[in-house]
């Protein structure tokens, strides 16, 4: 049995953790088509036609709307006889034409913008005004070698910043992007310190170079010890005993900007599909949504007879068009062939 489906324009990528052959959980799939999920490389997810696709399709156009998964569960699943692992039963082969597209989607759970907030910003808050402040932010005037003593000798800090939100997150975006430096010298002597009193935090990178801005976050958090001896830093700390946004290897803005705005934390309700990464050799490699339209070809190695079957109630069905994975348009194009397949 021969079946011919057209197709256009089939998404070939997901944005959601999990699997179309299990149970859907009770919060729904984890969406993972973020710009900061598509960072990680395991949740670009690359999608290709597969046995799953062909059965999941063939059970549509008979008229069995149940998932895929459900269907083979139930003690009256219609292609029992020949859907199962390694059939070689099912052949299908996908004549497709693929193009890379920008394409904008949805996130209908409203992710939190990383690096935005909202609302009037509080100034007034004890974190700025307290008698201990000047001590503690000024770690985030210190140059790197400076800094370096500051965690090795206990230096005390006189470098003064503007002590507000929007002076203290813009200074540590800055220091954010300071360049690795090597784990030598100086540099090396107060990493052993800092892992001495923090352990389990990690201020390499793959590299195993120094990330500044690691230590400049740890320091404030060795400062808010050493200052705990002269002031009551109870303000400058959150319920957890941490400090607002920023933690011992980094910060995000949005967090940190939430205990000193009037506003929520600014909601993203979509995104572009794109990952950029940089490859070894080639350089930075940009990815895009893959759309393929093309045509599907499945041949069924059944008899006569049951192809017959599985042809009246196709017309039966009168499932004109229908999805092909993800999106894609999708229609059977020729007549059915019913004749057995030849090998």
């Amino acid at each position: 049995m021969k079946i011919i489906i057209d197709y256009e324009s089939s998404w070939r990528n997901s944005f959601l953790e999990g699997d179309n052959n299990e149970p859907l959980p009770k919060k729904g799939r984890k969406f993972v088509g973020s710009m900061t999920s598509l960072q990680k490389s395991e949740n670009f997810k690359k999608r290709q036609i597969t046995q799953d696709t062909v059965m999941g399709l063939l059970n549509r156009v008979i008229g069995d709307q149940r998932k895929l998964y459900q269907a083979r569960n139930g003690d009256n699943y219609f292609f029992k006889e020949i859907d199962y692992v390694d059939s070689d039963k099912v052949l299908f082969k996908d004549n497709a034409i693929e193009t890379s597209e920008m394409t904008y989607i949805r996130n209908i759970t409203g992710s939190t913008d990383q690096n935005s907030f909202t609302g009037a910003i509080k100034t007034n808050d004890a974190m700025f005004l307290s008698d201990y402040s000047a001590e503690f932010w000024g770690i985030l005037g210190l140059d790197f070698e400076s800094l370096c003593h500051f965690i090795i000798s206990k230096n005390k800090v006189t470098t003064v910043m503007d002590a507000n939100p929007v002076s203290i997150i813009s200074k540590l975006e800055l220091l954010n992007k300071e360049k690795p430096v090597p784990n030598e010298g100086l540099a090396n002597q107060a990493i052993e310190k800092l892992s001495e009193t923090f352990e389990g935090i990690e201020y390499l990178n793959k590299k195993g170079d120094i990330m500044p801005i690691s230590l400049y976050c740890s320091s404030l958090y060795l400062q808010l010890e050493r200052l705990s001896s002269q002031f009551n830093m109870e303000s400058a700390k959150t319920k957890a005993g941490g400090i607002s946004g920023i933690s011992k290897r980094g910060f995000t803005t949005k967090d940190f900007m939430n205990r000193f705005t009037t506003g929520e934390k600014k909601k993203i309700w979509g995104n572009p599909y794109i990952r950029k990464e940089r490859i070894k050799g080639i350089g930075e490699v940009t990815s895009l949504m893959t759309k393929a339209s093309g045509q599907l070809e499945i041949n069924l190695d059944i008899s006569r007879d049951k192809a017959k079957e599985i042809k009246q109630m196709i017309e039966d069905a009168g499932v004109s068009s229908f999805y092909l994975g993800k999106k894609g348009l999708a229609y059977i194009s020729k007549e059915i062939d019913t004749r057995e397949l030849k090998r």
